[in-house]
């Protein structure tokens, strides 16, 4: 099941910029000494210094693709540099370019879309053997059969396609094809930065590989750019396992932390927590009980007045207000209460979800499902003189938090504030 609601082009941002500067790099006629000099250099330290990078993570899928876009480009560099300084191409450079056309797409697509579930040593091994048959039975036929494959590689099998003016063998395109459905499919139904940096590398290889004897810098310059944002995704998705809550999308606890080390000196803290979350868990299952979390960071991640959420921990949540004071923010948080209250939870059987967010509309106006009201209590504070550090703003507005419930719950209360001014705050807002 495709996850449109989960894609975001900040997956796909880093590598547009790196691969877009390569296909600058590849179009300039000519580059500085410097920059010559630094991408043919580039590919090689990239697949080490990358490389180590990944297998620390423990992503034997990137570390294998970044092996596979090296190997070509060595195979192919040699050929191209031959190329530049005679004028001419070898007795093997027709056999050479049409094995990696193949080859790459091949398994570029083959290691991207081959997910990691055996332990790190069997995945190694897997793959190693992998690349090392296929490299052996290539090697093998090019020596012994060089002639006949060639011909059976070159061999027009679409005539119609013949005029087109395509750069590569034929049997390369639907190769190339399948893997770029692939990597799309396997985007949309996770979206994650990595799957969209193999998507676009794919892509990006296909551009190259016709121009790697037409244009000076194609080679270095495209392979450096896929093989660093293969790099730099993998980066990216240590930051989000660090810094963003998986089950909600909010940033999470550390990120919070960081962001209340940089706050200005005028700022409002707001804690939020679910009205009898254990009581959801209990009853429907924890099923529920994650539905309730998300359906609250939906609403959490369009509060208003400035406010960004996070995740606390738990079902609580943090709202930090950068320079407001709390008479600023009560009425954004209010909304916020009602946003919540207002958008009833319908639980259905997993068997029978909507298919897409307009038959989920259809079914909730239609009152097809049993639906169940979730409420949060919220407990605001604003820094004062007697309270510098953001930890004692934050046990204030746990203090508002806890008066809120003990008033009873679904409603916002100011630290200091009693019980008779949260009724009348919330009287106004309703």
């Amino acid at each position: 099941m495709f996850r449109l609601a989960d894609v975001r082009p900040a997956h796909f941002l880093p590598s547009l910029l790196l691969l877009a500067g390569g296909v600058a790099a590849s179009l300039l006629g000519s580059l500085t000494e410097f920059f010559a000099s630094l991408f043919n250099v580039l590919p090689t330290l990239l697949l080490l210094l990358a490389g180590t990078y990944c297998l620390a993570y423990e992503r034997q899928r990137q570390t294998f693709l970044l092996v596979v876009v090296y190997l070509a480009y060595y195979f192919l560099d040699n050929q191209v540099d031959f190329f530049r300084a005679n004028g001419r191409v070898q007795a093997d450079t027709a056999l050479t370019f049409h094995l990696c056309s193949l080859l790459l797409p091949l398994l570029y697509g083959g290691y991207a879309l081959w997910q990691e579930r055996a332990s790190l040593s069997q995945e190694l091994l897997a793959r190693s053997a992998l690349l090392i048959a296929v490299a052996a039975v290539a090697l093998a036929l090019a020596r012994r059969y060089p002639d006949e494959l060639l011909v059976w590689l070159a061999q027009v099998r679409w005539p119609l396609l013949q005029d087109a003016g395509l750069g590569l063998i034929q049997l390369a395109y639907p190769v190339f094809a399948l893997a770029l459905i692939g990597l799309l499919v396997q985007y949309l139904r996770q979206p994650r930065p990595l799957h969209a940096a193999q998507l676009l590398g794919a892509a990006a290889l296909l551009w190259m590989l016709p121009k790697v004897f037409l244009l000076p810098h194609a080679l270095h310059a495209m392979t450096s750019m896929v093989m660093l944002s293969l790099a730099v995704a993998v980066a990216h998705e240590a930051y989000e396992m660090a810094f963003r809550d998986e089950l909600t999308g909010l940033p999470g606890r550390r990120a919070l932390n960081e962001r209340l080390q940089r706050l200005p000196r005028q700022y409002v803290l707001a804690m939020t927590d679910v009205d009898h979350f254990k009581k959801f868990n209990d009853t429907h299952g924890h099923d529920v009980g994650d539905e309730v979390l998300k359906l609250v960071a939906s609403r959490l991640r369009k509060v208003t007045g400035g406010g960004k959420a996070y995740r606390y921990g738990g079902e609580e949540f943090t709202v930090v207000f950068p320079g407001k004071t709390v008479e600023e923010c009560l009425p954004h948080l209010e909304a916020l209460r009602l946003a919540v209250e207002h958008y009833p939870l319908q639980l259905r059987d997993k068997h029978s979800r909507p298919g897409d967010a307009r038959e989920g509309k259809q079914r909730r106006a239609g009152g097809k499902s049993s639906s169940v009201s979730v409420t949060m209590s919220i407990g605001v504070a604003e820094r004062q003189l007697e309270q510098r550090q953001p930890e004692e703003v934050i046990k204030c507005a746990d203090l508002a938090l806890y008066a809120a419930k003990q008033a009873g719950r679904n409603r916002v209360m100011a630290h200091g504030q009693n019980r008779r001014g949260a009724q009348r705050l919330e009287t106004a807002g309703a």
